[in-house]
């Protein structure tokens, strides 16, 4: 082959190369716009109702012994509050879309066997969310407002604005949610092979630091609300360990199964 036509077939390839690569920021670029488009219509939706949700984030502080004040301290607050509990409200309804959208955009480069994984991963972490949040509403929540609330004299008047104080619930919410996830991810390691029950177990002693450090940045700064997230990490931690050991095994029999398929084929 001569050196042109060399050269017309380098650029040739290149220009599959280049286009393979924009295909894949388009796909990329669309599955964002729908993740975005669920997160809009579901806020958009939950605007309607958003004094429902703002009434079960304030069950925590009606129910505290000592009640503290919730006011609106400007004009406009309580209608950018609705526009903030809509918007946390779309993000957490669009979560099995968003999550749905990341796998269907990985999922064309697995192999048959690992895309049935979609659905329950999926699933997983929907479900793993919801129980962080549903931790967090029913049980950190009341422990550190109960502590926090307390703290002072009687002569100091616990009138607290309500804008930051869903911010502070929202916030511990969200934090849950996303931390929960730890079962998910480990899963998702073990069958990329990054990581393995073996390692996981050999590195517990970090886990443990890791574990305290996540709680003080995502709780109120006090012991209690640090401890109580703290000591549910441990336990995801080590039901991580549990997922892994399954995903590791159900994985060497795909890979198994896979090498037997590429020698059929041979």
């Amino acid at each position: 082959m001569s050196d042109k036509a060399s050269k017309k077939q380098q650029n040739t390839d290149d220009g599959l190369k280049e286009l393979g690569f924009l295909d894949h920021l388009e796909e990329l670029r669309w599955r964002i716009i729908k993740s975005l488009a669920a997160i809009m219509v579901i806020a958009i939706a939950a605007f309607a109702v958003s004094d429902i949700f703002i009434d079960l984030l304030l069950i925590p502080a009606n129910n505290l012994q000592d009640k503290m004040m919730i006011q609106v301290l400007k004009v406009q607050g309580m209608f950018m509050l609705k526009i903030k509990v809509a918007g946390v409200m779309g993000l957490v309804g669009a979560i099995p879309v968003i999550a749905y959208q990341v796998w269907a955009f990985v999922a064309p480069g697995l192999y048959e066997k690992e895309k049935k994984w979609g659905k329950w991963l999926v699933l997983g972490v929907t479900i793993f969310f919801l129980c962080g949040a549903a931790f967090a509403y029913f049980v950190l929540v009341p422990f550190a407002l109960k502590f926090l609330i307390n703290i002072g004299t009687m002569e100091v008047k616990k009138h607290i604005s309500i804008s930051y104080y869903t911010q502070f619930v929202l916030r511990m919410l969200v934090a849950a949610g996303i931390v929960f996830q730890m079962p998910v991810l480990s899963f998702l390691m073990t069958k990329m092979g990054l990581i393995n029950p073996r390692i996981l177990r050999k590195f517990w002693r970090y886990a443990v630091i890791v574990s305290l450090v996540i709680a003080a940045f995502i709780t109120p700064p006090d012991p209690i609300s640090m401890m109580m997230m703290g000591i549910p990490l441990l336990f995801l931690y080590e039901f991580s360990i549990l997922v892994s050991r399954l995903a590791g095994g159900s994985a060497s029999a795909d890979r198994s199964n896979n090498n037997l398929d590429m020698t059929d084929e041979s």
